[in-house]
């Protein structure tokens, strides 16, 4: 399904305010670069408080990046009112990621009803590929989330 260039920068424009209301992903400072029907790009600049002791970034905030990127493209592949949860994460990691601008791009693979898997690949700030992540998330219907046409409840 193609959206119009107007309607896709809606759709982005709303994906990012949702992201600077989850806590996680904006303590860490993930940034949405790019969102179409099944896919999304995020992107993240490593700094001090990202590194683990051998001075790279944290595994635990590339799986958190990665989940990040593949639960918004899962999002835009599912009816309005559903939410989704991570119901599995499997990551491998395949290079260190020391310092830069990082990218992540999560992309569907297949979306059901109540299951959508997913992939997402990260990518150091030379393109090279640092980690490769398999999600799958559980979808449940009839749980409300804001439309980017309503206001947001207080």
């Amino acid at each position: 399904m193609a959206l119009s260039a107007e309607d896709s920068k809606k759709a982005l424009k709303y994906a990012q305010g949702r992201l600077k209301k989850s806590r996680l992903p904006a303590l860490l400072g993930f940034h949405i670069e790019s969102l179409q029907p099944g896919k999304a790009v995020l992107s993240m600049r490593v700094q001090g408080h990202h590194k683990q002791i051998h001075d790279v970034v944290h595994g635990g905030v590339l799986a958190a990046l990665a989940d990040t990127a593949a639960a918004i493209a899962a999002y835009t592949v599912v009816p309005h009112g559903t939410e989704i949860a991570t119901i599995e994460l499997k990551i491998n990691y395949l290079s260190a990621v020391p310092d830069g601008e990082i990218k992540a791009e999560g992309k569907v693979l297949r979306a059901g009803r109540n299951f959508i898997v997913t992939e997402c690949e990260v990518f150091d700030a030379k393109g090279g590929l640092a980690a490769k992540a398999l999600l799958t998330f559980g979808a449940a219907a009839g749980h409300s989330m804001e439309s980017p046409a309503s206001p947001a409840k207080k």
